[in-house]
């Protein structure tokens, strides 16, 4: 039975949990809050589901409670940090601060990001450079998912990206996508829940397409759009693996796994739109842009076309009033992490 709870208990509980394993109060809530805003989002499977791992990670040491991560290179637009396994939320909004600051330098900018953690959604980061004006690129690897085109053993991860560009009075439009048929993230959602898959989603350890999510979690996930996912999220892993100086491929490690380093990468790019034309002119462009997509006819049965980013706004929206629905695996791990911490539960809006 689900248990909804408003969106700031849940980021409070959070970061006081995150505090008491060490981590300072600004990192904790910054860990919490992209937890939380994946919930208001409509995205659960990068939720509060991933807490528990987030706190196995620190109690274990593979990810350290606090995030001091040094310069490998500072040549002018182009940045390398090394994130010595800190907590990817952190490492990642240092890079957007720092591509921002040198893309209003030089006009774009490129910030790697090795030894790193899993960072949670994308667009959580990319939408904060949109809001400075700038256009934003960010990509990153991760542990192997699927196999590669033809294959049967899993080598290639889902190595999602972003892009996210301001849109005037729309608000930011942003993409933010896994290269599989589906976010890893959302078949541990449906183990959690109980809940059958689709068979375009994942195949079992025999490479048999299967309903079942828990069979998924030990098989394979399918790669999106069939050999064309299979080769973006290769090049992905070149960019934010290979070229950061990272781990890439196999060596990656996720951050269900409390044993090993991540090793993950991310490789942020980010364009200063003031160094190509006026920003309201862009703005101007891009609503021009948008509501040609919102004018289209609408097929049969559909209400709304959404321009890219514009369904988790409405989401936000709505959850922000309503709360936000857990599912009862995700609320006992909560319970388990309150016990343990002595953090207290937050309470339910309505159960």
């Amino acid at each position: 039975m689900p248990f909804t709870v408003h969106a700031e208990e849940l980021t409070q509980f959070g970061t006081a949990t995150l505090k008491h394993l060490g981590v300072p109060e600004n990192d904790a809530h910054l860990l919490a809050d992209s937890l939380v805003t994946a919930e208001l989002w409509g995205h659960s499977s990068h939720g509060m589901l991933r807490l528990p791992w987030y706190v196995d990670r620190l109690r274990s040491g593979v990810m350290t409670a606090v995030t001091e991560p040094g310069h490998v290179l500072e040549a002018g637009a182009v940045s390398v940090l090394d994130g010595r396994h800190g907590i990817g939320q952190v490492l990642t909004a240092k890079a957007v601060a720092q591509g921002i600051d040198r893309a209003r330098q030089f006009g774009v900018s490129a910030v790697g990001v090795r030894n790193s953690n899993h960072f949670g959604t994308a667009a959580y980061f990319t939408r904060e450079a949109a809001k400075a004006g700038c256009i934003a690129f960010l990509a990153t690897n991760a542990s192997p998912a699927m196999a590669p085109w033809g294959g049967r053993d899993k080598t290639v991860g889902t190595n999602p990206w972003s892009i996210a560009a301001p849109g005037g009075r729309r608000g930011v439009a942003v993409m933010d996508i896994a290269n599989t048929a589906v976010a890893r993230g959302k078949v541990y959602l449906a183990a959690e829940r109980g809940a059958a898959i689709p068979d375009n989603w994942a195949a079992d350890e025999n490479g048999v397409p299967t309903t079942d999510a828990a069979k998924a979690i030990h098989g394979l996930i399918l790669p999106m759009a069939g050999h064309k996912g299979y080769v973006i999220s290769f090049m992905m892993d070149v960019l934010a693996g290979v070229l950061t100086g990272s781990q890439f491929g196999s060596k990656v490690v996720g951050p269900y796994d409390a044993t090993r380093h991540s090793g993950c990468g991310h490789l942020l790019i980010t364009i200063d739109i003031k160094s190509m034309m006026p920003l309201a002119e862009f703005e101007q462009r891009m609503e021009t842009l948008i509501d040609e997509i919102k004018r289209v006819p609408k097929a049969h049965g559909i209400e709304e076309i959404f321009f890219p980013g514009e369904l988790e706004d409405h989401n936000r929206k709505q959850l922000s009033e309503s709360g936000i629905a857990l599912a009862d695996n995700t609320w006992q791990s909560m319970a388990k992490l309150a016990k343990e911490t002595n953090v207290p539960l937050p309470q339910p809006a309505y159960a």
